[in-house]
């Protein structure tokens, strides 16, 4: 009797656990037949929205509208002629701030063919950021050494001087040591 009894709680609060996660997925959908005509991406800060729901009238698809939080009517929004096909029809906005937006498809025989909310996340800018150390963060990179920097005359003069000096030096050294009597 104590397991039927502990089971029949548990049912109970499993129940209410589910109520509770669908409740406000219900009330944030929205009717299903409201959003089922259309469909909304965003891509950065362009929202777009496709339907296949309208046919042509008068050389018209219809129109589409981007409603923000404290627009209510299809014509406060910001509009947009659809364009297409008879298979899919479509309206983009570019430059829409963050924020949740509702758009709407009215066919150009007046006929809704969906409304659905949409989500625009602020764009994200990139930060850059510099690091304290001079020295290459992996070790030693290959390559050409000093071809990376163009040195000018003077210092390639110098260099070849230096050089020839070396050489020099070292030809006396090896040549004194082969005869030791000699200055």
């Amino acid at each position: 009797m104590h397991t039927l009894q502990a089971l029949h709680r548990t049912g109970l609060a499993a129940t209410a656990a589910a109520a509770a996660v669908a409740l406000p997925l219900t009330l944030f959908a929205g009717p299903a037949s409201a959003a089922s005509g259309v469909s909304v991406s965003t891509n950065g800060s362009t929202v777009s929205v496709t339907t296949s729901a309208c046919t042509q009238s008068n050389g018209s698809w219809g129109n589409a509208s981007l409603l923000s939080g404290g627009q209510a009517t299809f014509s406060q929004g910001r509009q947009a002629a659809l364009t297409g096909s008879s298979a899919l029809q479509s309206a983009a906005w570019s430059s829409v701030g963050s924020g949740t937006y509702t758009v709407v498809v009215v066919c150009s025989n007046g006929s809704t063919a969906g409304t659905q909310s949409v989500i625009v996340s602020p764009a994200s800018t990139p930060t850059i950021s510099a690091t304290a150390s001079a020295s290459p963060s992996r070790g030693v990179m290959g390559g050409l050494g000093g071809a990376t920097r163009d040195y000018g005359t003077v210092t390639l003069a110098a260099g070849g001087a230096l050089v020839g000096a070396g050489v020099i030096a070292t030809a006396w050294v090896l040549r004194r040591r082969s005869k030791p009597n000699r200055l």
